[in-house]
């Protein structure tokens, strides 16, 4: 699943652009996931006293709200990105907000000095109020959204990449950096996508309901050690053969 940001200041075109780009990549056959990121203190995902809210103080850390015409699933705690990927499939993910979200953004900005405070290596693209005045700013690129939409759709389809693990910096540092840090080396150039070592080739390949879950390269150093001691103590057991464990519930 390919994944793009859209990070900037309230009133700056956020979630315009981002129907936009969730419109034209529907339009383009793609299934498209979207999270919009929401700060406002006063939102909740359900209604303080509706039947499915009681089900949540009442101790459910999911709950399905399932109407006539759609459904939600309401989480408690609020989830963090990772465990939003875990239920998300789709081709694209739209990422409105995640100031922190190792991905590819796109800046909305007004003025220099907000695009400033949001600029960093995972940026490849602004927009907003500030494409009025300009077209490039710090060798970035400033698209008008009414002008040249095309010219963001293809920018965004080039520099966009498969979302990478969102591990936790003290679990995986494997590759020397942080996925966040990694994002922006891609974004820059100076890395590829295939040098995600989480992502490379593991050691150890786990399958929850036949979805791949990602396991940090210690984690499964870990396990594939100890499963390995045990397999090879086996008798007329081939010690080079790969191994494979599947457990029924």
């Amino acid at each position: 699943m390919k994944a793009i940001g859209i990070v900037g200041y309230h009133h700056t075109g956020k979630t315009t652009l981002a129907v936009a780009l969730i419109q034209a990549l529907t339009q383009r056959g793609f299934q498209v996931a979207s999270i919009k990121d929401i700060h406002a203190g006063e939102y909740r995902a359900d209604k303080e006293g509706s039947n499915s809210w009681k089900h949540a103080a009442a101790g459910a850390t999911q709950v399905f709200a399932r109407g006539l015409h759609d459904g939600a699933l309401i989480l408690t705690p609020s989830p963090n990105l990772r465990q939003m990927l875990a239920l998300l499939k789709a081709d694209w993910l739209i990422i409105e907000g995640l100031r922190d979200a190792a991905v590819p953004k796109i800046v909305c900005a007004a003025r220099t000095g907000q695009a400033d405070e949001l600029i960093d290596d995972t940026v490849f693209a602004l927009s907003g109020p500030i494409s009025e005045s300009m077209e490039s700013y710090r060798s970035l690129p400033v698209f008008c959204l009414q002008k040249r939409f095309p010219e963001l759709l293809d920018t965004v389809l080039r520099k966009a990449f498969d979302i990478l693990p969102q591990s936790n910096p003290d679990c995986c540092s494997a590759c020397g950096r942080t996925c966040y840090q990694m994002a922006g080396e891609i974004v820059s150039g100076r890395k590829e996508r295939s040098d995600c070592v989480l992502d490379g080739q593991p050691a150890l390949c786990l399958e929850v309901g036949g979805k791949p879950i990602s396991i940090v390269p210690f984690v499964q150093k870990l396990l594939r050690d100890s499963i390995l001691a045990f397999v090879d103590n086996l008798k007329d057991v081939d010690p080079r053969a790969d191994v494979r464990i599947e457990i029924k519930r």
